[in-house]
């Protein structure tokens, strides 16, 4: 029984260890990631069949000082693109999303991303800088904020992109590279959706 206590102590000492410090950090939410039959474009409706992502926050990419966080998007459709700078459909994706971060911002529409795997810090900083690209992301090398996404998200496709009704319940997943066609008429169905409740 000592033993027992000993491991379970132990477990519950790491587990603590690795939720404290400026790294990203989630924690559970309602969202169970499903992808039927393999498919890369993944929709969840009914509205009220979506699960919320649990609280996700980190450092931001470019000031390590501040931390963002979901909530500070309150109230806003938020896309979330998980990327790392090393990815070369990431390189050809990153200004799409620039384009439809910028058609869909002033209707309440916010973007973040999730950069991934740059252990150095100033390879995904100068990427975004040299691209021009104008809305925040997570500096998260660990990968720590795909818990936050439910069971089983395949942490493998890297980019993938998370969309976000405004209740901040997962409405999309695509799990490829995506072009600003793809992603645009979504997210304004997603403001359209929101604009038919009020």
């Amino acid at each position: 029984m000592k033993r027992l206590v000993v491991i379970v102590s132990a477990v519950v000492a790491v587990l603590t260890g690795c939720s404290t410090g400026d790294d990203a950090v989630a924690q559970g939410g309602t969202f169970e990631f499903v992808a039927p039959g393999g498919q890369t474009d993944i929709f969840y409706d009914p509205p009220e069949s979506r699960g919320r992502p649990g609280s996700l926050s980190g450092p931001d990419l470019m000031d390590p000082a501040q931390t963002i966080s979901l909530d500070d998007f309150a109230g806003d459709v938020v896309v979330i693109n998980v990327w790392g700078q090393w990815c070369a459909p990431c390189r050809t994706e990153i200004t799409q999303l620039q384009q439809v971060y910028d058609a869909t911002r002033a209707q309440g529409v916010q973007f973040l991303g999730i950069d991934v795997r740059d252990h150095n810090m100033d390879a995904p900083r100068d990427f975004l800088v040299d691209r021009g690209i104008t809305f925040p992301s997570i500096y998260d090398p660990a990968m720590r904020t795909m818990i936050a996404f439910g069971g089983k998200y395949p942490t493998t496709v890297i980019p993938s992109t998370i969309v976000l009704d405004r209740d901040h319940r997962v409405a999309a997943v695509f799990l490829r590279e995506l072009l600003a066609e793809d992603l645009q008429p979504v997210v304004e169905r997603l403001v359209a959706e929101s604009e038919a409740k009020t």
